[in-house]
């Protein structure tokens, strides 16, 4: 659904798939600065927004995914993974419980799948799940990854995800007024969630992911909360193994004339020793020399134009890399030696071998 907001004199639209929504209002770099004082809100009203109610929800929704959700406090903002039986990222929700539903948003366009999958799992439980896209609206108001991100006064008739807010969709257009807020494009949000080193599903993830990876482990994954679907592999790799590839933050090179596109290679840097090394390069690649992909760019207010890609684990930290051609430099977020947290006793290494 196209937004109201993208009336608003100045609105230019984002690229897919948040098209339907504005990429800035005419001043991006003013719009980041007011949505960081908080200032500002961003329409993110092409997230869609799924209710699960009945008094098995939290219970249930603990079983089916990686987040502890059975004892989730009510107004508490949590985040929760459906993976499949491989480990691998099928959906990621961000939600609440108001103490009578489970309110949760997600990417554009995963909402069907998503409920088609809850739907085939109810079983004999007191679940029920909707779409309430068309009712509500997510706007944010406060900048990705802020240490306060509660807002402290929710209009009636608004839910609060921390941050986020769900609101009645016919109150949308007349909301930066009724707040009191200026209207901040994507590119606000996207540059600072960029710099908190937050992930994006369908951006840096694609159908190999698992949460490892992209660091998920705690913000959206439990690690002792019992079984679920994909569990094992999570337990797998962070007791005993290693993610094959990693988040990492890139600084890129401020005279390129342009920001590396979603999915661009990711290559070795130029003048690199391990730049012809065949072994660097990402299987089943069709770029010579590819090490990983690049997910989410853009131009940072104060840090010039940044980027967050998904590299091999292998990547030396401190070599130089090329973002679709645009040079980087690497900062990391994952740590080549995330995973493997259990320590085997010498003594019992030598008897097993």
């Amino acid at each position: 659904m196209r937004s109201p907001l993208l009336d608003t004199p100045g609105a230019v639209a984002a690229e897919s798939p948040d098209d339907t929504v504005a990429a800035h209002y005419g001043e991006p770099y003013a719009e980041q600065r007011a949505l960081v004082a908080g200032k500002a809100l961003v329409d993110r009203s092409h997230h869609e927004v799924v209710r699960v109610s009945g008094p098995d929800r939290l219970s249930w929704l603990n079983d089916l995914s990686s987040q502890k959700l059975d004892t989730l406090p009510p107004g508490t903002p949590a985040q929760t993974l459906l993976l499949d039986a491989q480990g691998r990222l099928e959906h990621h929700l961000t939600l609440v419980d108001d103490g009578e539903s489970v309110w949760a948003h997600v990417e554009p366009g995963t909402s069907a799948a998503l409920i088609a999958f809850l739907e085939k799992m109810r079983f004999m439980l007191r679940v029920e799940v909707a779409d309430e896209t068309s009712a509500y609206a997510v706007v944010t108001v406060s900048a990705p990854g802020a240490d306060d991100d509660h807002v402290r006064s929710v209009p009636e008739g608004v839910i609060a995800i921390g941050g986020d807010l769900l609101v009645p969709r016919e109150r949308l257009g007349g909301l930066p007024e009724e707040l009191g807020l200026r209207p901040a494009g994507l590119w606000a949000y996207e540059a600072l969630r960029i710099e908190a080193h937050m992930p994006r599903a369908g951006f840096e993830t694609d159908h190999k992911t698992i949460p490892h990876e992209v660091g998920w482990i705690g913000s959206a994954v439990h690690l002792t909360k019992g079984c679920y679907r994909g569990q094992e592999t999570v337990a797998r790799v962070h007791n005993l193994g290693h993610p094959p590839r990693r988040l990492v933050f890139l600084h890129l090179d401020g005279s390129a004339d342009r920001l590396p596109p979603r999915g661009a290679p990711v290559t070795l840097g130029v003048g690199s020793p391990r730049e012809a090394d065949p072994e660097a390069a990402v299987e089943g690649s069709a770029e010579p020399g590819q090490v990983g992909f690049v997910g989410s760019s853009a131009r940072h207010h104060e840090l010039g134009p940044i980027a967050l890609a998904v590299v091999k684990r292998t990547v030396p930290v401190e070599i130089e890399l090329l973002a679709g051609g645009v040079a980087a430099s690497q900062e990391v977020i994952v740590p080549p030696d995330a995973g493997r947290n259990v320590s085997i006793d010498p003594a019992l290494r030598r008897r097993i071998r």
